[in-house]
């Protein structure tokens, strides 16, 4: 899909559908950093105005306007550059990241486990984030976190930040899968080792950029075996991300013809892989 078509597919509220119908927040600010990468004004200033107007009083954003609760979204507005979506928003937006966890590692969540005589696991020793407020961290949400966080530690660096910095890279080293690779989130389930799933260890590998450890390294192994057999527009997407993360995708890699983006994220993402394959930074040191 072309720049024209996605502009071509914005809503008149200024924001962007998954497909069709009513605008959301995960898909503007995508659709926002692929036409930024490719210099487009217009469709984007009105985009980033539909995100600001849309940020609640606690420096998040919902999934959709009417939701009253923000949510993981906010880590995608936080990677918006600074410049384009303004100091103050994205300031508010930092805080909110900074002052979520997932909720098994609350004191509220910690105390009752103790009260009731239960061990911490070794996976839920270190916070990381949740789809929204009040639920278990996640690796998808934290991933999108820790690229937001590290983007503003390079900024405007603080003890606050690294401190969530290595507690989120520290919750995906825990949750690596067993053979290397993420899944949704728990490393086990019903006493079987949990299969890791493509989209996620690209996000994760994304996440941990430039981060070479015994996790990283066969988590990288797992993800060149996943896009050799990639039939998924938005695991393709994601997986190139990962790789490039850690200079490790084939030099002139193009997604197979047989893979179609279908979605604005799966559209807005594929733009945006293209221009970070050639040098350009879109989602980091924005």
């Amino acid at each position: 899909m072309s720049i024209e078509l996605l502009v071509s597919r914005q809503n008149a509220d200024g924001g962007w559908s998954y497909a069709r119908g009513v605008s959301w927040t995960e898909p503007t600010v995508y659709a926002i950093l692929a036409l930024l990468a490719y210099g487009e004004q217009t469709a984007s200033a009105r985009g980033l105005a539909w995100v600001r107007s849309h940020q609640r009083p606690d420096g998040g954003w919902p999934p959709q306007p009417g939701f009253d609760e923000s949510a993981w979204v906010t880590a995608l507005a936080a990677l918006l550059p600074l410049g384009s979506l303004g100091a103050s928003a994205h300031q508010r937006a930092i805080g909110w990241l900074k002052g979520t966890e997932g909720e098994e590692t609350t004191p509220v969540y910690r105390l009752r486990q103790w009260l009731l005589g239960n061990a911490v696991a070794p996976e839920l020793e270190f916070p990381g984030w949740p789809w929204i407020p009040g639920a278990a961290a996640w690796v998808g949400p934290t991933s999108l976190a820790l690229l937001a966080l590290e983007n503003e530690n390079r900024r405007q660096p603080s003890a606050r930040i690294r401190q969530r910095l290595d507690e989120g890279r520290e919750f995906l080293a825990r949750r690596m899968c067993a053979g290397g690779g993420w899944n949704h989130g728990s490393v086990r389930a019903l006493g079987y080792e949990s299969s890791p799933y493509p989209e996620t260890t690209g996000m994760a590998l994304a996440a941990l950029r430039g981060m070479r450890t015994k996790e990283t390294l066969a988590s990288i192994a797992v993800a060149e075996k996943f896009l050799e057999q990639c039939n998924s527009a938005d695991a393709c997407n994601w997986l190139r991300l990962g790789l490039l993360a850690h200079g490790r995708l084939p030099d002139g890699y193009c997604k197979p013809g047989k893979i179609t983006c279908r979605t604005t994220v799966e559209t807005s993402m594929d733009l945006i892989v293209a221009r970070i394959q050639v040098g350009q930074e879109v989602l980091w040191n924005v």
